[in-house]
């Protein structure tokens, strides 16, 4: 076990963001299933961000990635942006996602942890 220099923000979907997904076309794939606010939720995105030790730390932190983290939700669903709002800002983002700060993160696993560095982030 092994104590990571990261705080983070795991972020899951509200209803407005699951409608948006639900609207999409389902592809030959299948990937674009229509899923319930309760089934997007049950799989949320932790996105690891520099260690912090208030709130106010959190809100700032927030306040400088948000756009990030919007713009990679929406492409796990739209890759192109072809279909992303019209609008993408701050009051769209809360509407869409809760954020709940978490100021320790502990790796457990026993294997080297591996980087990528994901296209457009």
């Amino acid at each position: 076990m092994k104590l990571l220099n990261r705080s983070a923000f795991v972020v899951l979907p509200k209803q407005p963001f699951v409608d948006w997904t639900n609207g999409l076309d389902v592809d030959a794939d299948g990937l674009h299933q229509h899923l319930s606010l309760d089934e997007q939720r049950r799989e949320g995105t932790v996105y690891l961000i520099d260690e912090v030790v208030s709130e106010h730390d959190f809100a700032q932190y927030l306040e400088r990635c948000w756009q990030s983290i919007f713009q990679n939700e929406l492409s796990a669903w739209d890759e192109l942006g072809d279909l992303w709002p019209p609008t993408v800002d701050f009051d769209i983002f809360q509407q869409w996602f809760d954020v709940y700060p978490q100021i320790m993160a502990i790796d457990l696993s026993e294997k080297p942890m591996l980087l990528a560095q994901l296209e457009g982030v």
